[in-house]
This record gives structure tokens, C-alpha cells and sequence, in this order.
């Protein structure tokens, strides 16, 4: 995990770099991709208003944030307390990061005469396939925490995690407000942040938790009859 979070953010800081200083074959690539997709999300309306709903509302990262918050409630329930806290210190995380490259680069999304999407500031990194990746990676590691050895359903969420991250990097390009360098610098950069966070909780968070845990069950004596106190029989 250390190896991979070390590759995929060396890899988003050369992406970052190309981008920066314009490196032409990175934006000849970004244009022509974007240039064939455009023309066919002009011929294929229908395919198009699939795509905006499933980037508007599936893949939103407001959607993701929302299924990551019910998590950290969860977490919070079960007493899993610095767990909770780890996973919503990365979401925070890796919207100020996302934010701050926004602001930095500044770079221009695609402009089109006749656009088919609209979106707000600036266009790299992708915010939705960071956040997606960010979200997707975060839950599926809470997952794998506590049920991965038990429940059948585990390969399914893993493949609908997957097809999510490049399923919302696709409509963001398809849509023409995103440049192909942008939706891959999401990706990379989301998943730095949540190796990075797996790799920073097993080195402190867990134990963490396990006092925290030991802390709440001997918080309660047990009296006389072998019930906690507080217990009602």
C-alpha cells in the first residue's frame, strides 16, 4: 500500500507538472479525445441525457460525500471512533486539496460552441473522479475492515466501486467538461489520498481504537450477580 500510494502520487505530481507548463503532446492528447466524444454526444442525444443523469446525480460527488458521512455515523455507533474521524479527515483532506489545485492551476475547461454540459471553476484536477475515487476507496476499505471474510456481497461492491471511478471519469469527458488529463489526475490524486490514509491508520489509528474499545468495556464494573452496572436484568 506504501508503494502504491507513493506511485500514484509521484505520477499525479508529473501530470500536474505537464499540465503546468503545457507540455503539447499531453494537450494534443486532451484535445482530440475531447473533440471525438464531443461529436458523438452531439449525435447521440439520448446516450448524452444517460450520461448527465448518471454524472448529475449517480456520481455526484455530493452523493458520495453523503454515503461517506453515513459511514462515519456508523463508525461513530460502534464506537470505532478514531476510525470515523480518520475517514472524514481524508474526505476533508482531499477537498482542499482538489480546491487548491483548482485555484493554483487555474486551467480552462473544454469550450464548445454548442456544449452539451455546463460546470463551475476550473477544470483540473477532475473534482468528481477524485471524489468518487476518494469515496469509493474509503468505503470499500471500512468494508473490508468488518465484513470482507463473511460477506458474499463483497466482490459485487468492489466491481460497482470500480465501474463508479470510470464510469464517472468517462461522463465528465463524454460531457465535454473535463479534459482526459484532468479525470486521470482525479483518480491518481484520490487514490494517493486513500492509501495514504489505510497506511496512517494501521501505523496509529487501530490502536487507537482497540484502547478505545478496551477503555469502554471496562468502564463498567461487574457487580455482585455478574451484570455490568447500568445493566438492567
Amino acid at each position: 500500500m506504501r508503494s502504491s500510494a507513493l506511485i500514484s502520487g509521484a505520477l499525479a505530481v508529473l501530470l500536474l507538472v505537464f499540465v503546468a507548463v503545457g507540455w503539447s503532446p499531453l494537450l494534443s492528447l486532451d484535445r482530440s479525445v475531447a473533440d471525438e466524444l464531443h461529436r458523438s454526444a452531439l449525435a447521440e442525444p439520448g446516450f448524452t441525457h444517460a450520461n448527465r443523469l448518471l454524472s448529475d446525480w449517480v456520481w455526484d460527488p455530493w452523493t458520495t460525500r453523503a454515503l461517506i458521512a453515513a459511514a462515519v455515523l456508523v463508525l461513530w455507533w460502534r464506537r470505532e471512533r478514531w476510525l470515523a474521524l480518520w475517514v472524514t479527515a481524508a474526505t476533508l483532506f482531499a477537498a482542499g486539496v482538489q480546491q487548491g489545485l483548482k485555484a493554483a492551476v487555474g486551467r480552462p475547461r473544454p469550450g464548445w460552441p454548442d456544449p452539451v454540459d455546463s460546470a463551475h471553476y476550473a477544470a483540473f484536477p477532475s473534482g468528481h473522479a477524485m471524489t468518487e475515487t476518494v469515496g469509493c476507496g474509503l468505503l470499500l476499505w471500512v468494508l473490508a475492515l468488518h465484513w470482507r471474510e463473511t460477506w458474499r456481497g463483497w466482490s459485487v461492491l468492489a466491481v460497482a466501486a470500480v465501474v463508479s471511478v470510470l464510469g464517472v471519469g468517462w461522463t465528465r469527458i463524454y460531457l465535454g467538461v473535463h479534459w482526459l488529463s484532468d479525470v486521470v489526475a482525479g483518480w491518481l490524486l484520490g487514490w494517493c489520498v486513500v492509501a495514504v490514509s489505510i497506511v496512517t491508520y494501521r501505523l496509529y489509528g487501530d490502536r487507537w481504537d482497540e484502547r478505545d474499545k478496551g477503555s469502554a468495556g471496562r468502564a463498567d464494573p461487574p457487580g455482585p450477580d455478574g451484570s455490568r452496572m447500568g445493566e438492567t436484568t
